[in-house]
């Protein structure tokens, strides 16, 4: 299982207790990642050629793609090299947020199109993006930037005028308006990653009337999705996994 999300950690609960034989891959981009009830690695492959090896050496049968929506590097990696490996692939991948009543929300295709969206000065903005794309909100150095993060940056922070809050969800709806009150946000910056244990900063804008810039989630190559683990289970099921100790997921 390639992991990372709330719902990896809950399929890997559903496998173990299965007795299912697999393995948790995380990407590493946390320092300490959730400790879970299978087997782990932590790192990347490769690429699709390390992948195809990956999964030929460990005789793995299946592969269960439960990234961040926003994986999408290796999402297509495992979409490439699963086909090349012959091992079937589904993923598991939490439904996308909508706007509702209320809802002040900007829709832009990347983290590009987000930048250009905010205001040249004079914005707080809240960047809920994680710290792998913060540097190109450099181009607009007249706004405030709060960060949340899951680990302290490593050096200074890529923007002249920030803060970082060091946390890690779920959110409260409560927590997150006091922490926009606080700082005076003007503007939320998302990636639409879905689920619930990120969306109290949706709700609490609503409350505020603050804009989102909300940005869409990445084209992906077709592949088999599902959006819930007891689909995940089914599909391992039909397949003869979860009654066959000898088959293998990752």
């Amino acid at each position: 299982m390639l992991g990372g999300t709330t719902e990896a950690s809950v399929l890997a609960e559903a496998l173990a207790a299965r007795g299912v034989e697999a393995v948790f891959s995380y990407a590493g981009r946390t320092e300490a990642p959730k400790a879970q009830p299978l087997p782990q690695r932590v790192g990347g492959f490769g690429g699709v050629a390390g992948l195809v090896e990956y999964l030929r050496e460990g005789r793995f049968t299946h592969v269960v793609d439960a990234t961040h929506p926003f994986a999408a590097q290796m999402s297509r990696n495992a979409v490439a090299a699963c086909a090349e490996a012959g091992v079937p692939l589904i993923a598991l991948e939490r439904p996308a947020w909508q706007p509702g009543p209320g809802d002040d929300w900007l829709r832009v295709a990347d983290v590009a199109g987000a930048v250009a969206a905010l205001p040249d000065r004079g914005a707080r903005v809240f960047l809920a993006i994680g710290k792998q794309t913060l540097e190109p909100f450099a181009a607009k150095p007249g706004n405030f930037y709060l960060l949340r993060l899951v680990d302290p940056p490593e050096g200074a922070l890529p923007l002249p005028d920030a803060e970082a809050v060091i946390a890690r969800g779920p959110f409260t709806v409560e927590g997150d308006v006091a922490l926009m009150r606080v700082h005076g946000i003007t503007h939320v910056v998302a990636k639409n990653a879905g689920g619930a244990g990120a969306e109290a900063k949706l709700v609490a804008a609503r409350e505020l009337g603050v804009r989102v810039v909300m940005i869409d989630r990445p084209a992906l190559p077709a592949r088999q999705v599902v959006g819930e683990v007891g689909a995940v289970l089914d599909w391992l099921g039909h397949s003869g996994t979860v009654s066959a100790g000898t088959e293998r997921g990752v």
